[in-house]
């Protein structure tokens, strides 16, 4: 079967299949992996210390893989400046960038003269609409299913992919509640040309920085593992439900200011958690799909059987 879509001739990929920028994870392994297997593979630039450590990841990349990868700039959560990242970026003659977070009006400044094509992930219409007004490429767009950050309404995937594709030209990718493929199909049935997954790239034998603890609570989880924290910042994001968060909440229901969150919230806790494995002392961002994953598989063998439960679909759908 043939897989082609705008988003596979666009980037070069064998399957619309993107990996999410999975802040402190999506490194050179995984990255390689998901671009070998026929998807797109993402470094998370911004979880990188330096603009030479960026440099140093994209060749390491380069040198585990031949197809095309990204790099991915989540240019609100981390609180510095992404434009000498974009440049190390653009030094390394990278093609493909996504967005996250923020206003990506400044990140298409930065790319203003070059042929570097582009995704922006979006949690509205109205975002999407400014992303094809800036020149993107195509939109992520991610329901409330979703891991980490999300946007400030509750409104599903479901509901949000075929709104976003009747308001814009370039192409989709559905994010949110996405783990096989049968969501795969889902996507395409709602007007979407591709699918971004985060967690359930976590759970794979390649992303080797997740700690044993991280992937455990994954595979215990439920559909109702998973908490939205930070609403009373007005920055939400999707994470396991632990007993860190469970005090986060605590801290949001007494009003607590954001110097009172912002311990618990940080990128400290976070890695405590995700490369430590220390539950009680920190967090992991998960979307609701984690209650669907039940093994660590290799990259390649969950492509490989997404295809063949995508098969089956559009065999019953009679292509």
């Amino acid at each position: 079967m043939k897989w082609t879509t705008r988003v596979t001739e666009t980037f070069g990929l064998r399957y619309p299949i993107i990996q999410g920028g999975l802040a402190y994870l999506a490194y050179a392994e995984l990255a390689s992996a998901v671009s070998n297997a026929g998807g797109l593979g993402q470094i998370t630039a911004m979880s990188l210390p330096s603009p030479e450590a960026l440099k140093e990841e994209i060749r390491k990349v380069r040198s585990m893989t031949d197809q095309p990868f990204g790099v991915n700039f989540a240019i609100g959560q981390h609180g510095r400046p992404f434009e000498q990242m974009v440049e190390a970026a653009l030094e390394e003659g990278v093609s493909i960038m996504s967005v996250t977070g923020g206003n990506p009006a400044p990140f298409f400044h930065e790319l203003k003269g070059t042929d570097v094509q582009t995704l922006v992930l979006v949690a509205a219409k109205r975002q999407a609409e400014k992303a094809e007004e800036l020149g993107a490429d195509a939109v992520m767009v991610v329901g409330h299913e979703g891991g980490g950050h999300l946007g400030r309404a509750d409104t599903s995937t479901l509901v949000l992919v075929p709104e976003v594709v009747d308001a814009i030209s370039i192409p989709v990718i559905a994010s949110g509640g996405i783990g096989d493929g049968r969501g795969w199909m889902a996507a395409h049935a709602l007007g979407a040309e591709g699918i971004e997954m985060g967690t359930r790239f976590i759970a794979t034998k390649e992303c080797v920085h997740a700690s044993p603890a991280y992937i455990e609570a994954l595979l215990n989880s439920t559909i109702d593992s998973t908490v939205v924290i930070k609403q009373s910042l007005g920055t939400p994001a999707r994470a396991l439900s632990n007993e860190w968060t469970d005090r986060i909440l605590q801290i949001e229901e007494e009003k607590g200011t954001y110097e009172a969150l912002k311990s618990y919230i940080s990128g400290e806790a976070n890695r405590r958690f995700i490369y430590d494995g220390i539950a009680s002392e920190g967090y992991g961002w998960a979307g609701q799909i984690a209650g669907r994953i039940d093994d660590v598989p290799s990259v390649q063998q969950l492509f490989d059987r997404m295809v063949e439960e995508a098969t089956l679909v559009r065999k019953k759908w009679g292509e």
